[in-house]
């Protein structure tokens, strides 16, 4: 059995964005040549998060704007209290961002049958940029032979 491990760089947009990272995840897959086991995608960020959906435009503005009715920016947050925290005076006041991001999850793991994705017709790998625009890094495991 192999274990490979790649990365992937993103820009994100601003805001609550949504990449999906589906063909790029697809063309590790052919380049590693890996014809059964399964992929695992990681975030390395806390206010990312990962989810397997439908990569349609209507439903990513339905997810953005549930996301910022279920956790807005303008609540009060103790995170957001910058001047009480041990960290940059310019760091971001982005408590609904992490929030948001435990909500999602930050992996997802899919199997690998003859060299394919096993995602249904309308899923898609997507990473939800919650506090953007950024450099972002999605660590992908591919698993098998």
């Amino acid at each position: 059995m192999r274990f490979e491990t790649r990365r992937l760089s993103v820009e994100t947009p601003e805001g609550i964005g949504v990449v999906n990272i589906t063909p790029q995840i697809r063309d590790m897959l052919a380049e590693a040549g890996l014809r059964q086991g399964f992929v695992v995608v990681s975030s390395n960020h806390t206010t990312t998060a990962l989810a397997i959906n439908e990569n349609e435009e209507r439903l990513l503005d339905d997810f953005r704007t549930f996301f910022s009715t279920l956790v807005p920016a303008n609540l009060r947050y103790k995170h957001n209290d910058i001047h009480l925290r041990d960290c940059p005076e310019d760091e971001p006041e982005n408590a609904h961002s992490h929030i948001m991001a435990v909500l999602l999850g930050s992996s997802e793991s899919i199997p690998v049958d003859q060299g394919a994705l096993q995602l249904g017709e309308w899923q898609s790998v997507l990473l939800f940029e919650l506090d953007g625009p950024r450099s972002r890094e999605v660590k992908v495991q591919l698993v098998g032979e």
